[in-house]
């Protein structure tokens, strides 16, 4: 992974975060001590933030600074939701074979 791709994994992460939490970039600036540019240039890959901004964006997102860095937030986050619907969907398809196997004394 190239120096480009960190920066704009770790801007895809930064925003993902931020949307989870219902935050603003302004919301997101005013926690981490920075300007709401300086927010939206890291989100766009445009900008690297030094350590202790990192700190503090991390801090405001209510996740730890590695976590700005991992490659497969939005794959983990969306394998959660189609496991839980595949629980659902599952419950659903056992309650209706259920109800066929009584109605036709199976």
């Amino acid at each position: 992974m190239g120096g480009q791709d960190i920066k704009n994994a770790l801007g895809r992460n930064i925003k993902f975060f931020r949307a989870r939490r219902g935050l603003s970039q302004a919301d997101l600036a005013e926690k981490a001590g920075i300007s709401i540019t300086f927010v939206s240039m890291i989100e766009r890959g445009l900008q690297f933030p030094k350590a202790e901004v990192l700190s503090c964006l991390a801090k405001g997102l209510e996740v730890e600074v590695y976590e700005l860095f991992k490659g497969e937030i939005v794959h983990d986050e969306t394998k959660k939701l189609l496991d839980r619907f595949s629980g659902d969907i599952t419950q659903n398809v056992v309650q209706a074979l259920e109800a066929v196997y009584k109605q036709y004394d199976l």
